[in-house]
């Protein structure tokens, strides 16, 4: 069990990183993969040298690294199901893949408005949804004990989408209902699903932008990640504070939220 998290130990099972280069990912894989194998799956698998040795320092029983396009979603059922047959049981499958886009070019480009909501919401929907199958298969449980876990990555964007970031923060809205629902759906069957509702993560993804308030880093999303894993949580904010933080933006008037910056 992690250090400091007091509740019961998680099933046995491999821990998938869809996402194999995400910082948060390998952060969570740091704190859980003690005598697990870790598959790590990413574009360009060949080169996840750095992040395989992370996963081998953890104390990981192996590590494989697999070829993953999250935006290949005809390819998603077949693979999924190929890592299963190969490795066994799954524990833990992060759905750590995801890109923040450039907002000024979405509203001119509706090529590119579409391949932020294609990666961010609808690749999501597809792994998601053939994860559950898997994972109900494998742990499925007559007295419901969760015995497979999934983690999906939301974010304070999606709690009420503004106009500084309306592509990114609407495929984050929409994710967050799918991971909600999804969540209901599967109560119960074996299979819990952990939303991860963080706000700006000081990180590769957000490289260049200034800070916004009540950020977090990648090892303290984590910190929350495996905190709620072994609280069964359904839902986390990162830091805690977004919550009521969330609450207080929904009963925003509209002509002041338009004027909200990032």
């Amino acid at each position: 069990m992690a250090v400091g998290f007091e509740t019961k130990e998680l099933a046995p099972g491999a821990v998938l990183v869809l996402g194999g280069r995400s910082e948060i990912g390998l952060e969570v894989v740091r704190r859980i993969a003690a005598g697990r194998l870790v598959v790590l799956a990413a574009r360009r698998a060949d080169a996840l040298d750095g992040e395989r040795a992370v996963a081998l320092d953890a104390g990981a029983s192996d590590v494989v690294c697999v070829e993953f396009d999250a935006d290949d979603t005809a390819a998603h059922q077949e693979l999924l199901t190929d890592l299963t047959a190969a490795y066994g049981p799954i524990a833990v499958a992060l759905v750590a893949f995801g890109v923040l886009g450039d907002q000024q070019r979405a509203e001119r480009d509706p090529a590119h408005a579409v391949a932020v909501v294609h990666t961010d919401y609808v690749a999501q929907v597809s792994v998601l949804t053939t994860l559950a199958t898997l994972l109900r298969a494998q742990h499925g449980a007559a007295d419901g004990d969760p015995r497979g876990h999934l983690v999906v990555f939301g974010s304070i964007a999606g709690a009420r989408v503004r106009r500084a970031n309306y592509v990114y923060g609407s495929a984050k809205a929409g994710l967050d209902g799918f991971a909600s629902g999804l969540s209901d759906a599967l109560h119960g069957s074996g299979v819990h699903v952990l939303l991860v509702r963080p706000g700006y993560v000081i990180g590769r993804m957000a490289a260049g932008m200034e800070p916004a308030p009540f950020s977090s880093t990648p090892a303290q999303v984590a910190d929350a990640v495996v905190s709620g894993l072994y609280r069964g949580a359904a839902k986390i904010w990162v830091p805690s504070i977004l919550g009521p933080v969330a609450a207080v933006f929904r009963l925003l008037p509209q002509a002041v939220w338009r004027r909200m910056p990032r």
